[in-house]
């Protein structure tokens, strides 16, 4: 179904838009999952195999309610995190290139409750229990055969530094193919959240491909090796997979429109908790305005599974090419 729906949307927008001009294109929107259980195993973000040198700054905020147990679990997530993302990504002699990010955590109760109790109230929509606790209380632990592996703190802290490299392997015009490898630092402190404890490791493969004049569309597919979870108790996590796709699509010289959806495979030890256990889909919206080497992108993120990501993510990113 999803196939399908891409496709149709893709020709929709053959249809309506004008592609007489060449236009410009800058990738997927950048939104990791914010999830907090995951949010510290090398998450991925969506990228274009074309290599670049650029430097941005993202503010992206989320919501996630999650508090359930199990015979043998307890999760208690009822917070809300604001990310401020450093990304620095230059060419090496046109061969490499070099990808740094340095996150900002801040985490707390946040300020957002009431608004989401009245939406859910006003469509309808299930809270799942979010209304049974004090609004923007913050609540953060998890435990495993009543043993606390996180017991976590508010405030604001550096999170776990990615560093990577990308090496194009093809790029005829209109296509390209990228593989990329990287690896994430445990600068953040495990035991109150804010990181793993371990070196974390992925691999993936890129791959552009134009459409028309004015759609191209992005194909992620990688796998990620996070280390165990650090914490009051150490915990070890699952090898994961994950994909996505992206269509950027230009509405004129200097604003486009992109879609994207991104999954990734269970990452927790079987919990018995449903939004723990499942796979996480993200669904992405947004859109880019350009204006010489500079660019303003604005997206809202939905989880479309229930599991495993943030009630949403809303993001805003400033980039510079270099």
């Amino acid at each position: 179904m999803r196939k399908i729906c891409g496709a149709v949307a893709l020709f929709i927008l053959s249809l309506i838009l004008p592609f007489s001009a060449a236009y410009s294109f800058e990738g997927p929107l950048q939104v990791n999952n914010l999830y907090p259980l995951f949010l510290h195993a090398d998450q991925p973000c969506l990228e274009k195999a074309a290599p670049e040198s650029s430097m941005s700054y993202s503010l992206s905020h989320s919501s996630t309610y999650t508090v359930e147990n199990s015979k043998d679990w307890v999760i208690n997530l009822d917070m809300e995190i604001t990310e401020l993302n450093f990304r620095y990504k230059r060419m090496i002699k046109d061969i490499v290139e070099f990808d740094m990010d340095i996150p900002v955590l801040i985490i707390g109760g946040g300020f957002m409750d009431g608004f989401l109790e009245g939406y859910h109230d006003t469509f309808g929509f299930p809270d799942y229990g979010r209304s049974q606790r004090p609004h923007n209380e913050f609540l953060y632990e998890v435990k495993r055969d009543g043993k606390a592996i996180i017991d976590g703190k508010s405030g604001t802290n550096i999170g776990d530094v990615r560093l990577a490299l990308k090496r194009s392997l093809i790029s005829p015009d209109g296509f390209g193919l990228s593989v990329k490898g990287d690896v994430e630092l445990p600068t953040g402190h495990a035991k109150t959240g804010y990181g793993s404890g371990s070196v974390d490791g992925g691999i993936a493969f890129l791959l552009d491909k134009k459409f028309t004049d004015g759609i191209m569309t992005y194909w992620n597919l990688g796998a990620v090796f996070p280390g165990a979870v650090r914490g009051e108790e150490k915990i070890g996590l699952k090898n994961f997979i994950y994909g996505g796709a992206a269509a950027e699509a230009a509405l004129g010289e200097s604003l486009n429109f992109l879609i994207q959806l991104q999954g990734q495979s269970a990452i927790y030890p079987e919990t018995d908790i449903s939004a723990v256990d499942r796979e996480a889909w993200l669904l992405v919206l947004g859109g880019r305005y350009k204006t010489g080497k500079r660019s303003f992108e604005l997206s809202l993120t939905e989880d479309v599974n229930t599991s495993g990501a943030p009630d949403f993510i809303l993001n805003l990113t400033y980039k510079m090419k270099l």
